[in-house]
Parts: C-alpha cells; structure tokens; sequence
C-alpha cells in the first residue's frame, strides 16, 4: 500500500527541516512548501536585523529553504500568502497597537494562514496531499471517547508552542501531523546533523518581524500624558504603542521613591498608567474571540489552568463562560502584568482547551 504524501511547511529552521526528514525516513512522500508574506512595500530596516525572525525580506530564507528541500530530494512549492497575511496579520497588528492592546500576531498567523491559506492555497495550485505537517512542539490525538482530536502539549514543555495553536479548528487537527511532538531539541538537532543539513546549529526564530516595532506601525506621533494612579501627570508620552504592561524602563520619570510601571494603557485618555509593581497584579481576566478546540466549551463554569502569555506558568482559575464569545476568569492567586491583546489559553493538564483574546 502506497504511503500518504505529506504537505510540510518548510521554514528554513532546523524544526521544520528535521520534521521532513522524520517523515521521509517513515517511507511518506513529502512535499516541502514555503510562505512567501513579505510585500516589498514593508520597511527594511537599517543595518542588520534579525534574518530569523518570520516576517523579513525573504530572498536568503527562501535560497536555504530550496537547499533544504534539493538535500533532502523532496518536492518544492512556494506559495503566495501575502494578501491574506496583510489583512488578517498585519492589519490587525496596527489595529490593535492602535487601541492601546499589545497583540500576539504568531497566534493568528498559524490558525488562518500558516494553517488555514497555505495549505488551501497550495491545493488550489493543484498539489494534492493527504496530511499537512510543521515543525511545531505540540501533539494531537484522536479521543475515541469524544469522537474529538485533541490538541496537548509537546513532551518536552520548555520547546511547547501548543499555546500558539490553540485556535486551530477540529478539521485542521483531522489533517495535521506535528512529528516533533514526543522529542526533545538535541534529538531534533542530531536529526538534522545526520542528514547533513547545514541548518542543524541555525539558531532558533526569535520574533515575527526582523526590526524595529514602530517601523511596522509608522504611526504618527500622538502625544499624551503619563499619570500616576491617582491621575497626577508626571511625563509626556509619544504614542501608546511605545508602551505594554510591566514596561519599566525608558519611561523618562525620575522623583519615585519606588520603582514605576506600566500598568495601564488608556486609549480614551491617550495616557499610559504608571505604579508601582504590586498594582501590576490582578486577579480576573475577561476575554472574548473565544475559539475552543473540541469546538465547545467543556461547561459553562469550569476549572483550568491558564497561560496569560507563551512563556508564563499555568495559573489555576475558575472559569465562566458569558455571551457573545466571552469568558471570564477568577485566578486563586493574582497574576502578574495581564495585557490587553495577549491570548489567555486554558489547558486541562496536557490539553489544550482553547484561548481568547485579553480585554
């Protein structure tokens, strides 16, 4: 019996890279494709700029990206994903900065385009596959009992990236394969080495842009006030989206006698709230967007763990569900610098419940 084939996202990292070779070595016929996202109308940025990060001029990346593919003797596809990466990414990137919210972009690229467009797109460009693989640390099983796949974390947890999928739908996880899953970075690395793939040291993508923030926003200036608490302005501020939550530095305020942060960013007043660390801790969350893996909500009250950022420890909380795509959640002990525009994503131990977006 002839083997599936295979559609991977190839990223030029040694992830992706070590997941094609995994899965040629297990006899599937594998087709390598890559994302092109980067609009020559982006901005450059000056001097060296990180060349791993995901959305940069691509040139380089897609050269090594075919040198992988021409190594390892796979087919190569590139596929157009500009246009719905601008309106569904960095479109609401801007939006958010905007409103004073600090969005996760990772989060919505791999649900509706990494996910959703590339492989839609590829197979309107007539390629046919049966499964659709990445380079992500995460696994999904099928529960026999629920008649649901589930999304769980990857089994080495400090490489886990299920906080970045947890807004995929039960039909993405029928068709995806996550070969990284059950193993750890050294074997990855070792895999690769063996394959003789000169990506095998490549240091690890560190950012979704190459430069500067601002440069991608290029908003104009919008002057405002920085205000304690209590409303006293101390500073002037030029434009909200130079701020998140528990920023501390470069504030340009002197005269406290303990240190400051940003605890609030107020879009009506245009002015960033400045106090000091304990005001940065709260102990209720809303969010709405909610997207849930098994495509429901377990109940309409419920207890969780909950991850208020990618590199924050599970919180246990209890959970509410309200109306209109919203939870709301009580943590047993206050959580440190909630933001706005971040993602809260629940588990129930290894798996993955589903997430929304910080309000």
């Amino acid at each position: 019996m002839e083997k599936e084939t295979i559609l991977i996202g190839l990223s030029g990292g040694v992830d992706s890279a070590a997941s094609a070779v995994i899965l040629k070595d297990k006899g599937y016929r594998v087709i390598g494709a890559t994302m092109i996202v980067w609009d020559p109308s982006l901005p450059v940025p000056e001097g060296p700029y990180q060349k791993n990060a995901c959305l940069s001029p691509e040139k380089e990346d897609l050269q090594e990206v075919e040198d992988i593919a021409r190594k390892l003797g796979i087919e190569f596809v590139k596929v157009d994903c500009r246009d719905p990466y601008r309106r569904a990414v960095l479109d609401n990137f801007r939006l958010e900065y905007s409103c004073g919210r600090t969005p996760n972009p990772c989060v919505l690229c791999n649900s509706l385009i990494k996910f959703g467009v590339l492989p839609s797109a590829a197979e309107k460009q007539g390629i046919k596959f049966d499964k659709f693989a990445t380079g992500h640390y995460a696994r999904v099983e099928f529960d026999e009992k629920s008649g649901k796949y589930l999304l769980k974390k990857a089994k080495d947890l400090s490489r886990d990236q299920s906080y970045f999928l947890h807004r995929l739908t039960q039909r993405q996880l029928s068709r995806v394969l996550f070969p990284l899953g059950e193993m750890t970075k050294p074997e990855i690395r070792e895999i690769a080495r063996k394959a003789g793939l000169e990506v095998a040291d490549k240091e690890d993508s560190q950012d979704f842009y190459c430069g500067d923030y601002n440069d991608l926003l290029n908003f104009p200036s919008k002057p405002g006030d920085i205000v304690t608490l209590d409303g006293q302005a101390v500073a002037r501020h030029e434009g909200l989206w130079h701020y998140t939550i528990g920023k501390r530095k470069g504030l340009g305020i002197s005269g406290f006698k303990t240190p400051m942060y940003v605890v609030r960013l107020d879009a009506a007043k245009n002015q960033v709230v400045i106090g000091p660390k304990e005001a940065l801790y709260a102990q209720k969350l809303t969010a709405d967007k909610v997207s849930w893996v098994a495509g429901e909500a377990p109940a309409q009250e419920f207890r969780c763990e909950i991850k208020i950022r990618n590199l924050h420890n599970p919180a246990k909380a209890a959970v509410r569900v309200l109306e209109n795509g919203r939870i709301e959640a009580a943590f047993d002990e206050p959580q440190m610098s909630i933001t706005a525009g971040q993602s809260a994503v629940l588990y129930n131990g290894d798996i993955v419940l589903g997430g929304g977006i910080i309000e």
